[in-house]
């Protein structure tokens, strides 16, 4: 990791700052599957959550599924020094951007890397004409509620005991 020095001032030590390496947001390629796929089952093994094994299972996929995955969804990868550290995927829904899949290390969030590939997926229906973006979360992560909100992302429904008996809410932004 890069460091940052500040002079010396006197009467104080050298001090050495963690500077992050830049963020690359980009669409993933067939090469990269193997990485998401570990980025995937790191995310949800290590979620505090204690998510329903059955939830766990199908959020983690092999390499075959989630290139099943990619059919017909446009999948972009957050990366610091070459490593994926962020996903999510977008797909057109009669028109409307779906957003699917986002997922962050657990080591880099709250790092901008979730504010940086939604920025990337707006960008993304935005140019593709949808007129709005939906997504949908387990009602139990408070953290996306409050990353969406903060995006301008507005809650629009809540279906109660939708999938794996927990409740989803939906959230949308118009274009």
């Amino acid at each position: 990791m890069a460091t940052e020095q500040r002079p010396e001032r006197e009467g104080h030590a050298s001090v050495a700052t963690k500077t992050p390496s830049p963020l690359v947001v980009e669409r993933i390629t067939h090469q990269d599957v193997p990485a998401v796929c570990a980025l995937y089952k790191k995310v949800w093994e290590t979620e505090p959550t204690a998510l329903p094994a059955e939830i766990v299972k199908s959020w983690q996929p092999s390499p075959l599924e989630f290139t099943s995955w990619m059919e017909g969804v446009t999948y972009f990868a957050a990366r610091r020094d070459g490593r994926v550290i962020g996903v999510v995927g977008c797909e057109l829904d009669d028109g409307s951007c779906h957003l699917v899949d986002l997922a962050v290390d657990p080591e880099a969030r709250r790092q901008g890397v979730a504010s940086a590939l939604l920025a990337t997926a707006l960008d993304w229906a935005k140019r593709s004409n949808a007129p709005q973006v939906w997504v949908d979360a387990l009602a139990r992560f408070s953290a996306a509620t409050a990353l969406y909100a903060h995006l301008g992302f507005l809650e629009c429904g809540l279906l109660h005991k939708h999938r794996w008996n927990e409740d989803v809410r939906l959230f949308e932004r118009l274009l």
